[in-house]
């Protein structure tokens, strides 16, 4: 869409308050109509939620020159000013940002960082006007420094100043990074990427997570674009910014155009003095993994995307059933291209792959919605989920990644091609832009010979059961099972931090029978009867199995809303989770190592 000639509209962004928590936010609009409407985002982008952003604004106003001018509130988000002449309007307020996520705002003596979506009205009939971002240095701390992904126009070596946003779309998509953060720099095929860290501790090893962080970078660019060096063949743009809040526990991350923002345990990042260990921590690779699924995204979703998702609507719910294709497949790759770059052996792969067979097999929501639905749901399931939700619904996340992987394997198999040309060619089909199912029907038939209709109907569309396992066994890997921990055996999910509380009682499962709910906390058991009967006070439940011996039941003694209750629990047999492992070292080398790049284009 053309954009429009006016002036920019201008942004202003300082703080207020660190320890009230507060930005101020002033919006300049030039030449504004009789009645301007502004209305402000009720979601981000990548998180399928409505999570009502309005509720954190306030303290709205107008002004038009020297005259106040009369807003008037027209729904939860949106509101209309009385304009009159040409004179620029504007429109003043304050947003509350107390949200540690990756989704929304925050501020406090340490830190600020913001999502545009939850600080920037957008003002109807201007979306696609350049806007200008200004952070202001007024009231920045001392030492503080300011990151964000747009173009600077005139900026400080802090990084306070204007920035330039083509339209308000790309003006949301650049979250900002504000405190007294680590940075560092790097270059990937001539594409410039700095990654700040805010919460590093002193024994922080950031050259290690530069080098890995690159090679990430360098190995996605190469499977999207081939080994040319340039920033041409790079994922379009001339500069990426990784966010990283680093916490005492907390795990998340929300891509961007041009950015990511990453939250990840403190304890996870590498450490000085660790970098010739050959094996990484699980948490580093958890990390790492996380890195290279957030990048993923920079081409399957944020630029490869859903049809729906062609232009966002920022007032309400965002439709599509292909979540399991932009977050499922991202997901696959993310750990796959961790092997692909060195970052990690076999074993560890195969092992994260059982990890991932082993979470969909121990929900029973699989067996109850399809991978395609769940991605509809994801507005009023996944994101909202509660004791019941594994009864009722599967990850498109986990789900999908599994999808994707049978359907690389069973392209491997075939002898044709494989899932890395599908995606090369989706991308050349669709010239990096929005797509439907269709589209990658279209290409697995020209690049196979056959139709997937009928496995993407079983595999997407159905709850049918994935045949991962025989695939995987036809690929080098040995399959074998260990033992599941009891909760599993019982079909629970519990936490133990004090005694061993319920959270989730899954369908079908040997404490759903003997009247378990999710709120309960088992205090013991009592096993036996007459005067051989026994009580054991139960403070962990892998314990229940040695205070059982050979017995096959016991009383289950729990609490519920202060009442004691005897629950008769018969125990199952004795559950097996997959144990993948290498077999066949050809055959995982010819799925494992990159592939060569083709430039096929299909139509």
């Amino acid at each position: 869409m053309a954009k429009s000639l006016q002036a920019p509209i201008h942004c202003d962004v300082r703080i207020q308050d660190v320890h009230a928590h507060r930005f101020a936010v002033t919006l300049t609009v030039p030449q504004p109509p009789a009645k301007l409407i502004v209305r402000l985002p009720v979601w981000i982008p990548g998180s399928y939620l409505i999570r009502e952003f309005s509720k954190n604004l306030d303290s709205l106003q107008a002004q038009q020159g020297k005259r106040g001018r009369p807003v008037q509130q027209l729904d939860k988000h949106s509101w209309a000013v009385s304009c009159q002449g040409s004179g620029s309007l504007v429109l003043s307020y304050e947003v509350y940002a107390f949200d540690r996520s990756v989704r929304s705002a925050y501020l406090d003596s340490q830190r600020g960082f913001f999502n545009g979506t939850s600080l920037f009205l957008m003002v109807e009939g201007r979306r696609d006007q350049v806007h200008h971002l200004s952070l202001s240095a007024q009231g920045l701390p001392a030492g503080w420094q300011v990151a964000c992904a747009l173009d600077p126009l005139k900026t400080s070596r802090r990084g306070s100043g204007t920035y330039l946003a083509p339209d308000y779309d790309a003006l949301v998509d650049a979250p900002v990074e504000m405190g007294n953060f680590w940075s560092g720099q790097f270059n990937a095929v001539g594409v410039a990427h700095r990654f700040v860290v805010a919460g590093a501790p002193p024994n922080f090893d950031g050259q290690r997570l530069l080098a890995d962080t690159r090679t990430i970078c360098e190995t996605e660019i190469a499977f999207w674009h081939g080994k040319q060096r340039g920033a041409k063949n790079g994922p379009r743009q001339r500069n990426y910014l990784f966010m990283l809040n680093a916490e005492d526990n907390g795990y998340g991350g929300l891509e961007h155009r041009h950015s990511t923002a990453l939250i990840c345990k403190r304890a996870d990042l590498p450490q000085i003095g660790q970098a010739k260990k050959l094996k990484a921590s699980d948490g580093y690779t958890t990390l790492l993994g996380l890195i290279s699924h957030e990048y993923f995204h920079t081409w399957n979703v944020k630029r490869l995307r859903p049809s729906e998702f062609t232009r966002y609507d920022y007032a309400s719910e965002n439709y599509t059933e292909l979540l399991w294709f932009f977050e499922g497949f991202t997901s696959y790759y993310d750990d796959l291209i961790l092997r692909r770059a060195g970052l990690i052996d076999d074993v560890a792969y195969l092992a994260l792959v059982s990890k991932n067979i082993n979470a969909v097999l121990q929900t029973p929501g699989r067996l109850v919605q399809s991978v395609a639905q769940a991605s509809f749901d994801a507005w009023v399931k996944y994101y909202r989920q509660d004791e019941n939700t594994p009864n009722t619904t599967v990850s498109y996340y986990l789900k999908g990644a599994l999808v994707a992987l049978c359907l690389d394997l069973s392209l491997r198999q075939s002898g044709r091609t494989h899932l890395d040309a599908v995606m090369r060619a989706l991308w050349q089909r669709c010239d990096g832009g929005p797509m439907t199912e269709a589209d990658l029907l279209a290409v697995l038939q020209s690049l196979s010979g056959e139709s997937f209709d009928k496995r993407l109907q079983d595999w997407v569309h159905s709850t049918k059961e994935l045949p991962v396992i025989e695939l995987l066994q036809a690929q080098g890997a040995k399959l074998d099972t260990e033992v599941a921990p009891m909760a599993e055996r019982l079909g629970l999910r519990v936490s133990e931090q004090s005694g061993v509380q319920i959270k989730v009682v899954l369908q079908g499962g040997a404490a759903q029978k003997a009247g378990m709910a999710p709120g309960d906390e088992w205090l013991g058991v009592e096993v036996g009867s007459g005067k051989q009967a026994q009580g054991w006070r139960l403070a962990k439940l892998d314990d229940l199995q040695m205070y059982l011996g050979q017995a096959k039941s016991c009383v289950a003694l729990v609490s519920r809303d202060k009442r004691l209750l005897r629950l008769k629990l018969a125990l199952p047999a004795p559950a097996r989770r997959l144990m993948l492992s290498p077999q066949n070292a050809a055959k995982l080398a010819a799925w494992l190592t990159p592939t060569p790049h083709e430039t096929k284009t299909i139509k």
